[in-house]
């Protein structure tokens, strides 16, 4: 059951968090009245109240920039909103990713899925990744299977500079496996936090 949240403390309105539900990065921050909040869940889109304008105002509704929701949560004292959303472009009105000033991008090895995802669905002529990927399921396994090979015969010395190239060779090739397969590294962490559950 959905708390009942305090509009009270701020004169009807509540502070809303928007982090994006792919990188978690964290957008803006706005606030939303209870008519903004009914509007943003039937809507799917995230409806702020313009504390300047006195109105109404939907992310996007000039720029085109919308602000797809995908969850939306509630902070321990029920005054504050956290929305995770799907960014369609920048967030903030000056054009950066977000109103922090950051970039909207995933960190870790995310970054590299999602250049490997965008190859898949993208071609790009003479793309080694496309090269691999049109290979077939045997080959890109065959690689995974030799740049193991190549990391462990560097593990066996103590070449810092060869073994982490080697290293990021059998992820890289890896991670072209799991896109091949339609899988993801989200789907692999599943699997290990399920492990790990106590």
């Amino acid at each position: 059951m959905e708390k009942e949240l305090n509009f009270k403390k701020l004169n009807g309105l509540i502070p809303c968090i928007v982090q994006d539900a792919g990188t978690d990065k964290v957008l803006m921050l706005g606030f939303m009245n209870e008519e903004s909040l009914a509007k943003t869940k039937s809507e799917k889109r995230i409806t702020f109240f313009s504390r300047s304008k006195q109105r109404l105002w939907t992310k996007g509704e000039t720029s085109g920039n919308f602000l797809e929701v995908v969850e939306i949560l509630t902070d321990c004292d029920s005054d504050t909103l956290l929305i995770k959303a799907r960014a369609k472009g920048p967030a903030c009105h000056t054009g950066s990713d977000t109103c922090f000033n950051e970039k909207n991008k995933k960190e870790g090895l995310e970054f590299l899925e999602d250049v490997i995802q965008e190859r898949k669905k993208n071609p790009k002529p003479g793309s080694y990744t496309n090269k691999l990927l049109d290979s077939g399921i045997n080959k890109v396994a065959q690689k995974v299977g030799e740049e193991a090979v190549e990391l462990i015969i560097e593990a066996k010395d103590n070449d810092r500079e060869k073994f982490l190239n080697e290293a990021a060779d059998l992820m890289y090739h890896y991670i072209v496996l799991l896109t091949a397969k339609n899988y993801t590294i989200r789907d692999v962490v599943k699997v290990l936090r399920d492990r790990h559950k106590e």
